[in-house]
């Protein structure tokens, strides 16, 4: 399910929201969608920071991007910012500037956890943790 920003709307200001977004038209502000996703369409023009689990950029992005899981430029793509994701897709055709910083999400299972242990200054009251 997500909610669509028409050809002809205009979005002056702040998006945020629960729910996946589609946009179609123009939006000027930041856009923070954590947990869902951002399609910025051929037709969009957009001026935002977007804060977003996955962001596919079709048409046109002034601003920087936060992608939790992946960000995909696509070959309509042109985007002028910086790019912060795990993972990060840019096509063939893709225009492109700005920086990309990768770094994969670090999820740690229980069996992959180290126990810690504590330790006791005899001199002192003071716990510590060690790694």
């Amino acid at each position: 399910n997500a909610m669509a920003v028409g050809a002809s709307i205009r979005i002056k200001g702040d998006v945020t929201g629960d729910e996946d977004l589609i946009i179609q038209g123009h939006v000027d502000g930041t856009i923070s969608l954590k947990g869902h996703n951002v399609t910025i369409s051929k037709s969009a023009k957009v001026k935002a920071n977007i804060e977003a689990s996955q962001i596919i950029i079709e048409g046109e992005l002034a601003g920087d991007m936060n992608g939790d899981e992946k960000v995909i430029i696509r070959e309509t793509g042109n985007v002028h910012g910086n790019i912060v994701a795990p993972r990060v897709t840019l096509e063939d055709g893709a225009m492109f500037k700005g920086s990309i910083e990768m770094e994969p999400r670090q999820i740690q299972t229980a069996s992959e956890k180290k126990p810690e242990t504590i330790t006791q200054n005899k001199e002192s009251a003071d716990l510590k943790v060690a790694p």
